[in-house]
């Protein structure tokens, strides 16, 4: 009995998705249980208002992640998933990204400049901004899409591990006063690039240097755009809540309403590896097989749902023990948020399946981007109304109601187009087309 629970462990290791999944596992360690460690010691070091004026100014520039992203985290992961046996066509990848990535981050530095001017709670934050891009095009630079594409994480995920592990050790050594907030960016953006230098000599010896040109940039450029606009959506009502937040309350609301959300972030996205880890699948099988493709993205969602509702009922029964442990006193207020962020796991599992797993690896982009889009409109006009007035809570009911939205509304669209995976999964005998109507 127990040398056939071994052998069967070791065949689920073998598998493709199972290795990426415990490989992003690690990196999900890496990305969110040890910054809520840095923010435990961080929260208590520097107070609500301070603090509140650092993640303020991260909540800004991850704009800047975002637009140097580009949507490759996606768009190139699946190009790399179908290409993943010519190795030409790698480097052609790497090299395009690459060009596209440097290009992109001037551009950032020329828009944040102005804007830092012009926007008076950033211009209050000005000895920040630095650290605060360095970290930023740290985090953007990661070449993480090359090696989930190959389905072998293993490397960014001890990278990126150790560059937090040792960020937490010099943060708990050097920040010793309220002044000393902009270490906090230098030391993890640093860090984060010498993590990412290591990724990129580990991948560019597997395929080979090629210099970026203009033709591979422009060319990679148009390969992630409907995923760029499909992440510029998502931002909305994601990135720059904390942001919005800090553009109409004060340096502690903000500090309020991002410690709740990123205690909620940890918990909602344990089941995050498992969802990045299907995608490459669904995105070769769907050119083959769509049935299958289906059965695998229905599998996904059922497990999903049931980890995302799990997940909502804990965060709303220990919200406030959660408050006191992980942010300490002070940050009370950030109880009734993190009640409201609970419906928000459930919410964000089921869209993930349903517009990522499902939709992006079918090439349904536009039609995902449209409801994406029309959520992040929404959670816009909310925010709007709601946080002059309620502050941090206003920002927690209007996340809460876009993210409902994006459920019901991928789910509608994709039984409007027959392609609802739970009848798609039943068509054993159909082989799928290479494409999907538009």
């Amino acid at each position: 009995m127990t040398t056939r629970l071994v052998e069967r462990a070791r065949a689920a290791l073998r598998n493709g998705i199972v290795r990426t999944a415990l490989g992003l596992y690690v990196l999900q360690a890496g990305m969110y249980l040890l910054p809520i460690a840095t923010v435990m010691f961080l929260a208590r070091r520097l107070g609500p208002v301070h603090w509140g004026s650092l993640v303020f100014m991260q909540a800004f520039v991850t704009y800047v992640t975002f637009l140097v992203n580009y949507g490759f985290n996606y768009s190139a992961t699946r190009d790399v998933a179908r290409h993943r046996h010519d190795p030409d066509r790698l480097k052609d990848l790497l090299a395009g990204v690459l060009g596209a990535k440097v290009m992109l981050a001037f551009l950032s530095i020329i828009l944040v400049v102005p804007v830092a001017m012009i926007v008076p709670a950033v211009h209050r934050n000005q000895d920040l901004l630095w650290p605060a891009m360095l970290w930023a095009l740290a985090v953007a630079a990661s070449p993480a899409w090359y090696f989930q594409g190959l389905e072998r994480l293993g490397i960014v995920a001890r990278c990126d591990t150790a560059a937090r592990i040792l960020s937490l050790i010099a943060i708990v050594l050097v920040v010793q006063s309220k002044d000393d907030a902009w270490k906090v960016l230098a030391i993890q953006g640093g860090l984060l690039l010498c993590a990412t230098v290591i990724e990129l000599t580990v991948a560019y010896k597997e395929v080979g240097f090629r210099m970026p040109s203009t033709a591979l940039v422009r060319q990679t450029l148009r390969l992630g755009w409907a995923i760029f606009m499909l992440s510029g959506a998502i931002s909305f009502y994601t990135i720059g809540n904390g942001f919005m937040v800090g553009l109409f309350g004060t340096s502690a609301a903000v500090a309020y309403y991002v410690g709740a959300e990123r205690i909620c972030r940890v918990l909602g996205t344990l089941l995050t590896p498992i969802a990045q880890a299907v995608y490459p699948r669904t995105s070769q099988l769907a050119t083959q097989a769509r049935w299958r493709a289906a059965r695998l993205a229905k599998t996904s969602l059922i497990l999903m749902a049931a980890g995302g509702c799990a997940m909502g009922v804990f965060l709303f029964a220990a919200a406030p023990i959660l408050v006191q442990i992980l942010l300490g006193p002070g940050f009370e207020q950030a109880i009734p948020v993190l009640q409201i962020l609970a419906l928000v796991p459930p919410m964000v599992a089921v869209s993930n399946v349903l517009g990522v797993q499902w939709g992006l690896a079918l090439g349904l982009d536009r039609l995902v981007n449209a409801v994406m889009y029309a959520a992040g409109l929404l959670n816009i006009v909310l925010a709007i109304i709601l946080v002059p007035h309620y502050f941090q809570i206003g920002m927690a009911v209007s996340v809460v109601v876009a993210e409902t939205f994006v459920a019901a509304g991928l789910y509608l669209v994709l039984r409007l187009k027959g392609l609802d995976p739970f009848a798609v999964a039943g068509t054993e005998w159909e082989e799928a087309p290479a494409t999907v109507p538009a």
